[in-house]
Order: C-alpha cells, then structure tokens, then sequence
C-alpha cells in the first residue's frame, strides 16, 4: 500500500519502520529531521511537508497530544485526498477524537482510531495491542496493516472515541499499578525489605502481568532511564481521562491520587524519566533515600 506517516518519535519511528520491512511505501514526515534521516535509510520516503505525508491509500499519524494534532493535522484535512483513511494511532482526548471523526466524515475523508499499548520494544518486535474504532469498511482496509504492528487488534465499535476511552482507562490502570508497586515497596522497605525482595515475589507470584513485571523490574533496579513511558506523558494522559470522567460525572478518586504523585515527580524534575519514577515519590514521602 501507499501509505504516509506523520510522528516520528520513540513508538512511531518503529512503527513506521516495520511497515517498511513489510513492503510498504512509506512517506515519511516529522518536526524534526534525524528520524526521518534514519528510516530513509531503511527504504522510507522522506517528504517535506505534513501535507505530503497526508495522501495515498492510508495515513498513519502518532503525535503527541492534542496541542500537536491541532497544529499539524487541522491544515490538512480540507486539501486531503477524498475517502483516504487516516489512523491516528496517538493517546488524544475523548472529545478530539469526537470531533475529529466529524470532521473527516464531513469532508469525505475515513478516520480510524487505533491508539496503542506497549513499549518501544514491543512496537519494534510488531508486538503492540491495537485498540481499533471507526467505520466498519474504513478499519476493514487498513486491518492488514494493524496486524502487522500487533500482537492483537481489538475492535471497539463504530465511533472512533470509544478506542481512546479504553486507551485512556489503561494508562489510568498502569499509572494505578506502578504507583500501587511504588508505596508497596516503600512500606516493605520501612519494615527492612529491599524492594528487590518485595516485587520478586510479587510480580512473579501473585501480579504476573508484562506491565507489573516490567515496571516492578525497574522499580527494583531503580532504573528509570531511558524511558520506555516517560511519566509525563502519564501525567498527561491522567488529565484526559480525569477530564473525560468529569464530562459523564464519574468520580476517579483513585486517578486523583495517581495523577498527585505525577505531579510531585515532575515537581522534582523527574518528568521525562520513565513512569516507574514514582517509587522516587513513595521513598522520599517515606523518608528513604533513593540512589537514582
């Protein structure tokens, strides 16, 4: 296929890259310039704008926030080519999507939303869960291409917003489960249990999800750098959902207490370091110190 991609950074640049490695022509476009260098090297086709980017069979976008996809996709929506499916596979507000989906089909155009999870490794080793909404004939399409990056699609309905619904309640879940892992071993660490112990047992005996072992293994180890989630992006994320609740009034409490945490590691200059940071905020509220 004819496909375009929009949002190089640490889960798009490898995305793109295995659409490459399945035969694909892939147009390539980022804000800055050195990822776009790197999968030209691979076979992408790097072009100079977003615009170029945004044509052919399909167009995969991967930005940040909703701030990013106001700025780089809004300009491009009343040019692009008629019935072109756009994924948008970025972790963006309920309403944006919403509202995005209106747009699209107003102007003849497909949007799909396909937020993921997982890691950067994960997406390296095509092996992301791929949460798909949009409309039916649209996802039909692209379907092939979505198997290639995950170890699982599931749809989630017509309206696209519903995929960022389940992709905001599980970042809301991780969040909840790395801070549970981080006042745990806090509390283990008190009483003179190394937290290595604590989540030996924990996460290979009673939580052995990927998420609880990886972030437990970092948490152990005390290592938050390089980030394969930096907590910002979290943080981020634990407003949409937070927002998100307040417009069908459901209380998050829980989310409250998560996204207070959030905010005290990046008050502590910890915001780009990976999510399993927030042991850093459990030990110091504690008074342990932390070598990392």
């Amino acid at each position: 296929m004819d496909i375009g991609f929009i949002g190089l950074g640490t889960m798009g640049s490898r995305i793109a890259e295995n659409l490459i490695k399945a035969g694909h022509r892939v147009r390539v476009w980022n804000r800055s310039q050195a990822p776009v260098d790197a999968l030209a090297q691979l076979g992408a086709q790097p072009v100079a704008t977003a615009r170029e980017a945004f044509s052919g069979d399909a167009v995969f976008s991967m930005l940040a926030d909703d701030a990013a996809v106001h700025a780089v996709i809004d300009p491009l929506l009343d040019s692009a080519p008629k019935r072109i499916v756009h994924i948008n596979m970025a972790t963006i507000s309920v309403s944006l999507a919403r509202d995005l989906a209106t747009r699209h089909k107003d102007l003849g155009l497909f949007y799909v939303a396909a937020p993921v999870f997982g890691r950067p490794e994960l997406a390296a080793a095509g092996k992301l869960t791929i949460v798909v909404a949009g409309e039916p004939g649209a996802v039909a399409r692209i379907e092939p291409l979505l198997a290639t990056l995950g170890q699982k699609v599931w749809p989630m309905g017509v309206q696209p917003e519903r995929a960022n619904v389940v992709k905001l309640a599980g970042n809301f879940m991780l969040g909840a489960a790395v801070e549970g892992m981080a006042e745990a071993s806090a509390f283990a660490s008190r009483h003179g249990i190394a937290p290595a112990e604590l989540l030996d047992v924990l996460t290979n005996g009673v939580f052995t999800a990927p998420s609880y072992q990886i972030y437990g293994a970092a948490i152990a180890e005390e290592r938050y750098e390089p980030p394969g989630f930096r907590l910002a992006l979290t943080l981020k994320d634990l407003r949409l959902a937070l927002a998100a609740a307040e417009d069908v009034s459901v209380p998050m409490p829980l989310a409250d207490v998560v996204h207070e945490s959030l905010l005290d590691a990046v008050a502590h200059g910890d915001g780009e370091r990976d999510l399993a940071v927030l042991a850093k905020v459990s030990m110091r509220r504690a008074g342990e110190e932390s070598r990392a």
